[in-house]
């Protein structure tokens, strides 16, 4: 909590204990009135595909995240990571960067750095991608190399790995050890092989810890050793957990499942340059290289196979971002063809013909005058592949989207279902200078309610087309709330109690526009808003926790609502949408499932002090029993979870009783609530 919001509620609670009016407000405050109305219905259907999800390779959302592997290059890989990242690695590690003048490939690091030189990067003689390591054992010496790791024997204590050897000369026994972080005489566990083979060969191996020796979060180093003066080749080198699903972390699968997204996007800037043969095939000869997007390693590990599995685990439909940018039609046609032959209910799959095109960041992008061409090429690509798929074309930011979607729009009818549009917006950047940590949380929470107007606009322009009228739609493929430098603790953003609110308020915003945007893809369903794993600990942002209370409702139709609430303007705020008017401090949606017998009511509270005291009507619809309630709220609108506080920001559940004088609840403030009745 900053300094500014401990002030802001000392003083609140001061008012409050000398009796005056409250900064909460809740005992004296007029209750506004919720009018539900069941029985008149919105005339369509919400489709569960504005809960999808989205998952790129950035960060850790892959390597480091879903996919359970725990070392980094095991390939032994040179120039995989950016200039800017490997300053990065340094300031986190200072010891590797006087380590890489002995030429070991990042973040390995020699085992005992006061032997110098016993190592060498072969080119051209490697098990996997295109170099190993050589290493020169000193008689009578601990020679090798060892990686940082952080492992999760908080719930796992066997792993299972592999290498591949070429032995050279001398001994041909390899020690593989699990020991405290710099400190290798304390052995947490260990495997030994005998390596003789002078040819590349796989060695299994297995490592069981030691109970109670290393604690959650605590950092180890994995170690490979030679015996003696021993002298091999070192390659492709992994360890994964026991408890790892096809390669999955149980954990985040586990996580993933529980948010019941239907769809999850496999896309971002990186597709534009991926090529899905890359990722399919044996893992031990699939190539590591640079992720061109985010300067991040792309080991191929998790590729399509991997993909899809994930996606049958947790119950989503694969959602496919295509490679627009260096690809041919021909190799994404092909991409399709291969999906389809290994997903049983491919019919009907979404497929996206590219990611931000119009962004001069994602490789080989097309110019406007080029842009309808290179779409129209790619979807006829894809419909001679597969005639049911439902095609996504490169929409642009409902602030920006006029001239490149009229571009689209010139287009042949069917050569699209969707235009895609995007949202990823820093919340710090206000027109207003230096705002207040206040001025700028309000600014966001309004966001929602303007893009709602604008993704009218959107759906109007292309209504007015001549060859899309009503037969193409809007698809959100990303939306984040992100915050960068120095106020980035002082703003709502996807990880803090903040991004929560901002994200209950863009879910209303579907639910009452699902018509014109029925497909709607959150960033992300690992990292960003989603789950994370820090430290080998898996926990879920408050943002994921929002979104598990929109999805987990069982939502049909919409039905009319109304309330009194106060509101306000914004002006001067977030660049992207500075001017918003008429921000309802509580925002309400009402929905019924498909059987009639269940009410679920989503409220929004925007007010940053205020409780808001309410009285709910409800007309065609006779609850039985108590409503169950579930709320979101946290002491400051900054808090987050983390990996020693996984737990810290997460739904309050409880009960609101029906009585015959009514309904009544209060909102906490900057809170998102979801109230369940049951009919009759």
């Amino acid at each position: 909590m900053t300094n500014m919001t401990k002030i802001r509620y000392i003083v609140c609670s001061l008012v409050f204990l000398l009796g005056a009016f409250t900064c909460a407000a809740w005992q004296s405050a007029k209750p506004v009135t919720i009018r539900i109305n069941a029985e008149k219905r919105a005339g369509f259907q919400i489709p569960r595909t504005i809960f999808g999800s989205f998952l790129e390779p950035i960060g850790n959302s892959t390597y480091g995240g879903l996919w359970a592997e725990i070392l980094q290059n095991g390939s032994l890989e040179s120039g995989l990571w950016s200039a800017s990242n490997v300053a990065r690695m340094i300031r986190e590690e200072p010891a590797l960067a006087n380590e890489s003048r002995l030429a070991l490939p990042l973040p390995w690091q020699p085992l005992d750095v006061r032997q110098g030189n016993r190592y060498e990067v072969r080119r051209g003689d490697a098990a996997n991608s295109w170099q190993a390591l050589a290493i020169f054992g000193v008689p009578g010496q601990s020679t090798g190399i060892r990686q940082q790791i952080f492992l999760p024997s908080q719930r796992e204590l066997h792993y299972q790995g592999s290498l591949y050897v070429k032995h050279l000369s001398g001994p041909a026994g390899i020690e593989i050890a699990v020991t405290k972080r710099n400190h290798p005489e304390e052995v947490l566990g260990r495997s030994h092989i005998s390596a003789a083979a002078q040819e590349w060969t796989k060695y299994p191996f297995t490592i069981d810890l030691q109970p109670d020796r290393l604690a959650p979060a605590e950092p180890a180093d994995f170690v490979i050793q030679v015996e003696g003066d021993e002298r091999a080749l070192i390659d492709q080198v992994s360890l994964m957990p026991a408890d790892a699903i096809d390669g999955l972390d149980p954990e985040m699968v586990a996580m993933a499942k529980e948010m019941k997204t239907p769809l999850v996007r496999f896309g971002g800037n990186f597709t534009s340059a991926y090529h899905w043969r890359d990722g399919v095939g044996p893992r031990d000869k699939r190539v590591s290289m640079l992720n061109i997007a985010w300067g991040i390693p792309e080991y191929n590990q998790f590729g399509t196979d991997e993909f899809l599995r994930f996606c049958e685990l947790i119950g989503a439909q694969p959602q496919i971002a295509l490679n627009l940018g260096s690809g041919t039609a021909e190799e994404a046609a092909d991409w399709v063809r291969y999906i389809d032959q290994h997903w049983p209910k491919h019919q009907g799959l979404l497929w996206e013909l590219g990611n931000e095109l119009w962004g001069n960041w994602n490789l080989g992008y097309p110019t406007l005058e080029e842009l309808p061409a290179r779409t129209l090429e790619f979807s006829k690509a894809i419909r001679n592949a597969d005639p049911e798929a439902r095609l996504i074309a490169t929409g642009q930011d409902p602030d920006v989207y006029q001239k490149w979607n009229a571009a689209q729009l010139t287009n042949p009818t069917n050569t699209f279902d969707f235009l895609s549009t995007h949202f990823v917006v820093t919340t710090t950047r206000t027109e207003k200078r230096n705002p207040s940590p206040d001025e700028i949380a309000a600014a966001v929470f309004a966001l929602p309610v303007e893009l709602g107007r604008r993704l009218k606009a959107m759906q109007a322009q292309i209504n007015e087309s001549a060859n899309f009228s009503d037969k193409a739609h809007i698809a959100f493929t990303e939306w984040l709330f992100v915050c960068c430098g120095r106020d980035v603790a002082n703003a709502p953003r996807y990880d803090n109690m903040g991004g929560a609110v901002a994200a209950g308020g863009f879910f209303n915003m579907l639910l009452q526009n699902a018509d014109i945007v029925p497909v709607s893809d959150m960033t992300g369903i690992i990292e960003f808003a989603g789950i994370w794993k820090k430290r080998a600990r898996v926990y879920g942002t408050p943002s994921y926790y929002a979104f598990r209370m929109y999805s987990g409702a069982d939502a049909d139709v919409a039905v009319d609502v109304s309330n009194n609430s106060a509101s306000y303007d914004v002006h001067q705020g977030v660049t992207r949408l500075p001017e918003i008017a008429n921000v309802p401090y509580l925002d309400t949606v009402a929905v019924l499932n498909k059987a009639g017998d269940r009410l679920t009511l989503f409220c929004v509270n925007r007010h940053l002090t205020q409780d808001i005291p309410a009285e709910i009507a409800l007309t065609g619809f006779t609850p039985k029993g108590p409503g169950k309630v579930e709320s979101l709220f946290a002491p400051s609108i900054y808090d987050e979870n983390d990996e020693m506080r996984p737990q810290h920001v997460q739904p309050a559940l409880s009960s609101v009783n029906v009585t015959n004088s009514g309904i009544r609840y209060t909102f906490r403030h900057e809170s998102v609530t979801r109230i369940e009745f049951s009919a009759r």
